[in-house]
């Protein structure tokens, strides 16, 4: 099999689908195809799993200066693609890629596909790719609305990584150096950070540790900047700041521990939230396409989460944690609503699609 992959929320799904097609048959070889540099190569490669690059670039919202140049990298990245289609010989292919995955699906469209949606409503890249696929899964129902040919699709709620539900609540306190019992706030901006979410949680850091313990995973951009900014807390402050540049295995702890968490609306929050039960305060990236929008929406009209907007977040934030930190029925009824919501073997549902189209290739 080819796992055609793409940065942000389509790693870590595919990461996990992955993991339960390796649990379910011990045959299965895998070749991950991805972009050329960025952060993708090392968590697949961290995972174990073989990674080839291919040239890619986007075509929507560029501008004509550019699009000759990514036409050119659209063209080379087919040709690489059929390179490897040739060599590796696969009998079926999973996207969960943007554009990255884009030359594969030009290349490869003679091999079964199985093309797997993170976020409510899918992106250009995506749509384009569901042209090519045989089969289609995603997050959510109010999904369906975004393909014309919805007979091959199948709603298999977000893969999460096997390993983030390992955690017990006591254990992830103890591993982070966490309290026993008292709230417990999560800020996470994602991989590269989140810079007006990591400007609002320093502009407002004295008073939200003066409410609970916090764990902020800060992204590798902004991680001196907070360091830095550790350094004036007085002693009680700076023992309830539990500062991370990223994490990875302990992500599950994390949200294990946390009451309530702080957070882009990536497609990873339909996933990892309702695993953990977890409430949260959503801010949508408001410089992309509109699909955080439209993940935040979905989780706040379910009662799971509160949306705030990015502009506005400096003055807003303290103002909703206190609030919510302060009214624990509310904190109960969005706890219910996000585990509501989760959908744990959804790993297996997609690995099993996987291997049923692999199957009629053979």
């Amino acid at each position: 099999m080819i796992c055609a992959g793409g940065t942000g929320g389509g790693v870590y799904p595919a990461l996990a689908v992955l993991e339960a097609l390796n649990a379910e048959r011990a045959d299965v070889q895998t070749l991950w195809v991805g972009g050329e540099g960025g952060v993708e190569a090392r968590l697949v490669e961290r995972a174990g799993v073989p990674f080839k690059a291919i040239p890619a670039a986007g075509l929507h919202g560029v501008g004509l200066r550019h699009l000759p140049g990514n036409l050119l990298k659209l063209a080379r990245g087919a040709a690489t693609s059929r390179r490897i289609l040739h060599a590796f010989r696969p009998d079926a292919i999973f996207f969960t890629g943007g554009y990255v995955a884009v030359p594969m699906a030009l290349a490869g469209m003679q091999v079964p596909t199985l093309l797997y949606v993170p976020d409510v409503e899918p992106g250009l890249a995506l749509r384009t790719l569901a042209r090519f696929a045989d089969r289609i899964a995603v997050t959510a129902e109010e999904s369906r609305r975004y393909f014309r040919r919805r007979a091959r699709l199948a709603v298999t709620g977000y893969p999460v990584r096997p390993g983030l539900a390992r955690w017990t609540r006591p254990e992830a306190r103890r591993t982070l150096g966490l309290p026993a019992d008292g709230p417990v706030l999560l800020a996470f901006g994602g991989s590269k950070g989140a810079r007006s979410l990591n400007n609002a949680v320093l502009a407002n850091l004295p008073a939200l540790l003066d409410l609970a313990d916090l764990v902020h995973v800060t992204g590798e951009l902004d991680w001196p900047a907070m360091q830095e900014k550790a350094k004036s807390l007085n002693a009680a402050q700076a023992a309830r700041y539990h500062a991370f540049a990223y994490l990875h295995e302990e992500m599950g702890a994390a949200l294990a521990a946390a009451d309530l968490a702080i957070s882009r609306a990536g497609a990873s929050a339909l996933g990892e939230y309702p695993l953990f039960g977890l409430p949260a305060i959503l801010v949508p990236y408001p410089y992309a396409w509109r699909y955080q929008k439209v993940n935040a929406d979905f989780l706040t009209g379910r009662g799971a989460a509160l949306l705030l907007e990015d502009a506005q977040l400096q003055e807003s934030l303290l103002p909703a944690v206190k609030n919510l930190l302060a009214d624990p029925s509310r904190l109960d009824s969005m706890r219910a609503a996000m585990r509501s919501l989760s959908r744990p073997d959804a790993a297996s549902v997609i690995g099993r699609l996987v291997l049923d189209l692999a199957g009629k290739r053979r």
